[in-house]
């Protein structure tokens, strides 16, 4: 049996992955959830098998992959494969709501958010809020599906023009939009559940802050920089890991710049990490990530 799968669908994106594996001789296969697959079948594809489907994947194809593959992981789990970020954890990394609920119930601060499935009741959950506020779909990725509103009859207008953000899952997050302070995300990227590195991200109040190498336009790259959280945000970052079973992922915080509270927001299990890590980072997180599949892989032997 091969030792590792690689499940995956951006074309682009695990490029730098893919080379890392083959540097190192893994015995591996890359698979894309196409096709189709037999529920009665027993045997997986490999002993490890590695998730990397994208949230943003309905973005390329309206026939996304994302419920189907949280079928297949769960069906090659229960095939005896041992599977690094596996199907509870995809079902969490599709469910803003459910990230902040779990986020929550640690005792961590998030941005007041109210979450609905019906257009009829975005208003009054924006009234219970304030303004300004973002509508946002429930499965993002990539920043997309978030609309800010500055008051109560730009709401209206969309709810009644039909011009609500989308979620293919048809929920949305109703949620006060924080002023980040210094304009700053910081994203903490953890692996098995430990803290790895973090990085500042200055969007200047946009959403689509991906900062891996298919994502970064070198024509307007995206201000980040390699910081220490401090410890508190590094054990928080590290219990939300623990929570979510994440074994490879980041989790995006704010500083509330009205009240200096740290507002995490995000987990996200798709971590391709940094863009030119070296010149970043100082270091190539691929080569931590390989150490961590393959110890996985001795595991299954």
């Amino acid at each position: 049996m091969t030792d590792l799968a690689i499940l995956y669908e951006h074309p682009a994106w695990f490029a730098p992955l893919f080379a890392a594996l083959d540097r190192r001789g893994v015995d591996y296969v890359a698979l894309t959830p196409d096709g189709h697959f037999d529920p009665a079948a027993t045997a997986p594809p490999a002993r490890v098998v590695f998730n990397r489907i994208a949230m943003s994947s309905f973005l390329r194809s309206a026939e996304h992959p994302i419920f189907y593959a949280t079928a297949l992981l769960d069906h090659w789990r229960r095939g005896g494969a041992r599977i690094v970020n596996g199907p509870d954890v995809l079902a969490i990394d599709s469910s803003k709501a459910r990230q902040l609920s779990l986020i929550a119930s640690l005792g961590l601060a998030i941005p007041a958010t109210r979450v609905v499935h019906r257009a009829e009741d975005v208003v009054a959950a924006a009234q219970a809020i304030g303004f300004p506020l973002v509508v946002k779909a429930n499965i993002g990725g990539s920043g997309a599906g978030i609309t800010r509103f500055d008051n109560l009859s730009e709401l209206r207008y969309a709810v009644g023009a039909g011009e609500l953000p989308s979620s293919v899952d048809g929920v949305l997050l109703v949620q006060d939009y924080v002023p980040a302070r210094d304009g700053t995300v910081t994203r903490i990227e953890t692996l098995d559940r430990t803290f790895l590195y973090a990085l500042d991200i200055q969007g200047g109040g946009a959403f689509d802050l991906c900062p891996a190498d298919a994502c970064v336009d070198e024509s307007a790259p995206i201000p980040m920089v390699a910081t220490d959280p401090g410890l508190a945000l590094r054990d928080a970052a590290e219990a939300i890991a623990r929570a979510a079973n994440l074994d490879v992922g980041g989790i995006e915080v704010m500083i509330d710049d009205r009240d200096g509270i740290p507002r995490f927001y995000d987990i996200n299990a798709l971590s391709n990490f940094v863009a030119k890590p070296l010149d970043v980072l100082g270091y190539d997180p691929h080569d931590r990530l390989l150490e961590y599949l393959i110890a996985r892989i001795e595991e299954a032997h």
